[in-house]
């Protein structure tokens, strides 16, 4: 089906269940994940540049500050992303929600529609979203950031918000293509910097190019929205929305893998930090490429390979807050940290990105070693969280910085949002977020 005319007809009545379901948690984990966000140097950087620089009539999301529509997808989307922690599709190599959900609020604000109409257009962006970053990778040569195809899929999504003509629609989605963030992904892993996954970028094109386009600019063709053809062939009829996995540790999926494996092995064995001389990891490329052993900021935390899973030895878990400040001058998580050997595999490398494979052997100080087989990140969408699961998730996010009681009443607002107004979300989202005293 043509995606311009799926994204306009579709209806909430028309949807299954699981797919409703599945749009209210994966809203559920971005807003956890943003509230997180909010507290890392990236996120202040960028609202106070949203603030200064897009001057508008929308209140910043998580902030209290006026911006643009284009600021808000902005400063939001790169706050959801300046925390690791969002949903994400394997076979794009990237992450729909988190330049989505902000580019969406952005104009479902300007266009006042019910939360239905936007709980609609954000199925939608999925659907289109997931299929777009396959197809951008499966006919260009470079790894891009989710930025770079999660702009088409705002201005296709929110086009339909602001009730753009299919003509307009076009135009939109040409604009966000040729103006999105072609970044290469893989130079951000090299070089871990607050540029990230380009999705805040991605969400700030996409929602540029719905305004120019309802203004009468025009763009170059789509080309992702047509090409290849079979990647197009079931829209509507398989939901991609249910296929996204969502992340129990706020780091670079490509890590997790082997942070099961430390983690396994230790329960398995009765093992702390203090047992183990070493580590090594047998993986896939990209995760190798993952290889600052001593981060110095949140970012190089985030997409270290060694780090993480040294941080999961020494603390039993991973947290925001086990990724930032103490934890990168930590003398244990360093030893591990540093001691840490890495190494491709061809059966791993093979299996990417539809799977993100690790073996894990730690080398104990008693001169014993144990092994795991092949890991895989937890919660995939063959074997996906609990609701409940996410909540706990959530509030393990939020209660630090809202309380126990208003990140209560915020997860019931979001996973009941169909019953009614965007109100009861947009006021709770247009609340700075400061920690409780």
């Amino acid at each position: 089906m043509d995606a311009i005319l799926f994204t306009r007809t579709l209806l909430w009545n028309d949807l299954p269940q699981p797919v409703k379901a599945q749009a209210h948690r994966c809203l559920l984990d971005l807003v956890g994940v943003g509230i997180a966000g909010t507290h890392t140097d990236l996120s202040h950087v960028i609202r106070d540049h949203a603030a200064s620089q897009f001057g508008g009539n929308q209140i910043m999301p998580l902030d209290g500050r006026q911006t643009s529509a284009a600021g808000t997808a902005l400063a939001l989307g790169m706050t959801i992303d300046a925390v690791d922690g969002h949903d994400g599709y394997n076979p794009a190599k990237g992450h729909v929600g988190c330049g989505l959900f902000p580019g969406l609020l952005a104009l479902a604000r300007e266009a006042h529609v019910d939360a239905t109409e936007f709980l609609t257009a954000l199925v939608a962006g999925y659907e289109i979203g997931s299929r777009l970053g396959a197809a951008l990778h499966a006919t260009a040569p470079d790894y891009h950031t989710s930025g770079a195809w999660v702009a088409v899929a705002v201005a296709v999504a929110g086009a339909r918000l602001l009730r753009l003509s299919p003509e307009q629609t076009a135009h939109a989605a040409g604009i966000a293509e040729y103006h999105g963030p072609r970044s290469q992904m893989m130079r951000c892993i090299d070089h871990p910097t607050m540029v990230k996954d380009g999705s805040g970028w991605g969400a700030m094109a996409g929602v540029s190019a719905v305004l120019l386009a309802r203004d009468g600019f025009t763009g170059a063709p789509a080309l992702t929205l047509d090409t290849p053809e079979d990647i197009w062939a079931d829209l509507g009829s398989h939901w991609l929305i249910t296929e996204q996995y969502f992340k129990p540790y706020p780091v670079c999926r490509w890590a997790q893998p082997a942070v099961e494996g430390v983690l396994a092995l230790c329960d398995e064995n009765g093992l702390t930090a203090n047992d183990v001389a070493h580590i090594d990891v047998t993986t896939f490329h990209e995760a190798t490429r993952l290889a600052t052993a001593r981060p110095r900021s949140t970012e190089e935390a985030q997409y270290s390979t060694s780090f993480p899973i040294a941080v999961a030895l020494v603390r039993g878990q991973m947290t925001a807050s086990d990724i930032d400040g103490p934890a990168l001058t930590d003398p244990e998580i360093l030893r591990l940290s540093d001691g840490l050997v890495m190494s491709e595999d061809d059966e791993a490398n093979a299996r990417f990105p539809q799977d993100r494979l690790a073996r894990v052997t730690l080398h104990l100080r008693d001169g014993d070693t144990v092994q795991t087989g092949w890991m895989e990140p937890r919660w995939t969408y063959q074997d996906p969280p609990s609701t409940e699961a996410l909540v706990d998730k959530f509030h393990t996010l939020v209660d630090p910085l809202l309380g126990r009681d208003r990140a209560a009443a915020l997860a019931d607002t979001i996973l009941t949002l169909e019953d009614g107004s965007l109100a009861a979300l947009d006021a709770a989202l247009s609340q700075p977020i400061n920690a409780p005293t």
